[in-house]
């Protein structure tokens, strides 16, 4: 339900009966500033909802963890209520903090805001244009409230896709640009934040602006993987290929923790966008549940071989699986279960556990829905996620693998859900963007996606906080991929030598630290 005064007075005099009946009414949430009367002037004013629904909705997210409470929230239907919302915030004289949010995915209240506005960029409906040609390449255009699935299913009717993808795509595409955009991909691709050539963005001083590396460069640069503290993305520009018609999918087990990296190591070092000597895909993930091989994100494994899977790893304790992708379409259907056997031949993974699928593009990028649905059937979807992603240096690996995985996760023996370990080339990021990475060539991605519920995600917290003193004890200097700190000093430790640059990006485009609160970089919101 929209909100539209068109007396400030009596706007005043309302909120004013309405707060003091809130305790009379049983009505929890605390109303702790009253907006400018003056914003209910503008033409977006009935598109500002107090609605309670809108409000509950915005005030969590997919973690559950945090709770924040806004004041209003904004639909959009242009990117000009975006930019008119922006610009009277920053021009009051007593500014009000504004979070974007797309579709919540945001674990610990980054997407959120205490007595501000939250703009649902999901009520925008810019849509997906694809344009260039053969020669000049493609292109593809995309509101930043769009879900990368959306931009899957329209690219793919003109025969192309964008190259670097996350794991589940119905996230939007200004939410994984404001972080960084990885998967198995981004080893040979690069995340997705290097594979942009040009936003429109809004900053904290209400300035829409269009930035490319030649254009509004430093803006352009921060916006990416600048957790949302710069600007709002309202279009981006992302590259295109053509799209392949299917992939081989293969998982191949190990028992050897050395052998895994190795194996992995080995096959991203052929990671030239153009080389079709490389796999399209690579992720290692660990198995520990001795209930099934499968879990919420994919369901893989022959049930026929469970049984043998769970005695490896009853025997092992942790069983580490290496999954390879290979793209094929007409031209290279008959060539590419030979171009896959010579990528596979010499690695190490165990004999008799090599398991192999051959599914459609689609429904290979995809692959994490099927598990979605089924934990929303079973409401175990909308539950605490104290999830934890860590990039860890390649030299502390394996310090990481005793100390973390089997003298934490393996001895507490709660994590049920996938946990994910897989390399990444440093060369394939953009050192001038904000995204935070370690300094080494090669490092892993670790993806503790927890499983947990109302009454034990408290568990996970303590195992999070156990791993990252494991961290600290050991010199390993891990980097939080979607951090949240609570301290200056723990920022600043993280941003490492990007900190001054990103203070003084804050400064350019965001002076009156407006823009993305929940992050708690430069507010206590």
């Amino acid at each position: 339900m929209a909100v539209s005064f068109k007396n400030p007075v009596c706007f005043t005099v309302i909120f004013i009966i309405i707060s003091r009946l809130i305790p009379t009414i049983g009505i929890s949430r605390p109303w702790t500033i009253l907006l400018p009367p003056k914003l209910l002037t503008l033409d977006l004013a009935e598109r500002l909802s107090t609605d309670p629904d809108a409000l509950d909705s915005a005030s969590h997210d997919f973690g559950h963890i945090v709770k924040k409470n806004p004041t209003a929230v904004l639909y959009p239907s242009s990117v000009e209520d975006i930019t008119a919302l922006i610009k009277f915030a920053y021009d009051h004289s007593t500014p009000f903090s504004i979070a974007a949010k797309g579709c919540g995915h945001s674990t610990r209240g980054q997407a959120m805001v205490n007595n501000g506005v939250v703009v649902d960029m999901t009520s925008l409906k810019t849509g997906v244009i694809v344009s260039g040609d053969p020669l000049s390449g493609f292109v593809a255009d995309v509101g930043g409230e769009q879900l990368w699935i959306d931009v899957l299913k329209a690219t793919l009717e003109r025969g192309l896709a964008p190259v670097s993808w996350t794991d589940y795509l119905y996230l939007t595409v200004g939410g994984t640009l404001s972080n960084a955009g990885i998967s198995g991909q981004t080893f040979r691709y690069g995340p997705q934040i290097n594979n942009v050539y040009e936003m429109d963005v809004i900053t904290g001083k209400g300035e829409f602006l269009t930035c490319s590396p030649i254009k509004e460069a430093e803006l352009f640069y921060a916006v990416l993987g600048g957790l949302g503290q710069f600007g709002i993305i309202t279009r981006a520009r992302i590259a295109l290929e053509p799209a392949p018609k299917r992939v081989k999918w293969v998982r191949l087990l190990y028992s050897d923790f050395s052998a895994f990296t190795r194996d992995q190591e080995r096959l991203i070092s052929n990671n030239q966008r153009k080389d079709n000597q490389a796999v399209d895909y690579l992720e290692g993930s660990l198995l520990m549940d001795r209930g099934s091989p499968d879990n919420w994100r994919s369901s893989f494994f022959p049930l026929s071989d469970h049984s043998k899977i769970i005695s490896l790893i009853t025997t092992h304790g942790i069983i580490y699986c290496l999954e390879v992708v290979k793209h094929y379409d007409e031209q290279t259907l008959h060539t590419v279960n030979e171009e896959l056997e010579l990528l596979l031949n010499g690695l190490s993974f165990l004999r008799g556990f090599m398991f192999e699928k051959d599914v459609s593009y689609l429904e290979f990028l995809n692959r994490v829905r099927g598990g979605e649905l089924k934990l929303k059937s079973q409401g175990q979807w909308e539950v605490p996620h104290p999830w934890l992603n860590l990039f860890i240096p390649k030299s502390h690996i394996e310090a990481f693998n005793h100390g973390a995985f089997r003298n934490i996760v393996l001895k507490r023996n709660i994590t049920i859900g996938p946990v994910l370990l897989y390399p990444m080339n440093r060369n394939k990021w953009d050192e001038r963007m904000s995204a935070v990475i370690p300094d080494e060539e090669v490092f892993y991605t670790v993806g503790f996606l927890y499983k947990s519920g109302f009454d034990d995600w408290e568990a996970f917290e303590e195992q999070n906080k156990e791993i990252f003193q494991f961290c600290e004890d050991s010199g390993i200097e891990v980097k939080w991929y979607l951090p949240h700190y609570t301290t200056k000093e723990n920022w600043m430790k993280y941003f490492g030598s990007k900190w001054k640059t990103f203070v003084e990006r804050k400064t350019m485009f965001d002076p009156k630290r407006i823009l993305s609160p929940g992050q708690g970089i430069f507010n206590k919101n």
